[in-house]
């Protein structure tokens, strides 16, 4: 569904600060800045295509969002920016703002779409993220959770690397 272009809306500018598995269905996918974050609810596949391009990985076959994006340079057409514009019910809403420019035409299009997509598709294009300030003051704050599956994961890390330390002694 092809919709108006946002204009003089106030937007934030955010990132995708991790993506962690919920369950065998879900993973969260953490956005926002220093400031605060909030947390979006994805399926699987795209929360795991969103975490692949967070690190720069790239599957053996593309995955659909690579598609897209290999197609979107195909034609010439570049990811301007996304914006999570709405908030509903728990639900977040997302327009992808694209511009395709050739010989023939210029046009800038904003197309909806769901913010797990936006976000997966604007990392594959390196396009910049943003949050509505509607959505972004009605967002609960989730950093202290953020910070806590940080802590969390470095702590895991360490007791691995000091175990795998203990092994090596053990060999020697």
């Amino acid at each position: 569904m092809v919709l108006d272009i946002i204009v003089n809306k106030d937007v934030v500018k955010v990132e995708v600060l991790g993506v962690f598995p919920v369950d065998s269905q879900t993973h969260a996918v953490y956005v926002g800045n220093e400031e605060k974050c909030f947390v979006i609810h994805v399926e699987i596949t795209v929360g795991r295509a969103i975490a692949m391009s967070l690190r720069g990985d790239r599957s053996e076959r593309p995955l659909t969002h690579e598609l897209i994006s290999l197609i979107f340079r195909a034609f010439d057409v570049k990811v301007q920016r996304v914006v999570i514009n709405e908030l509903h019910n728990n639900t977040y809403y997302a327009r992808i703002i694209l511009k395709a420019e050739n010989e023939i035409h210029k046009k800038v299009i904003e197309i909806d779409a769901r913010p797990s997509d936006c976000l997966a598709i604007a990392l594959q294009g390196h396009a910049p993220m943003f949050v509505s300030q509607d959505v972004w003051d009605e967002a609960d704050d989730r950093s202290d959770d953020l910070e806590r599956i940080r802590r969390a994961l470095e702590k895991e890390q360490h007791k691995k690397h000091k175990s795998q330390e203990e092994l090596e002694e053990d060999d020697d």
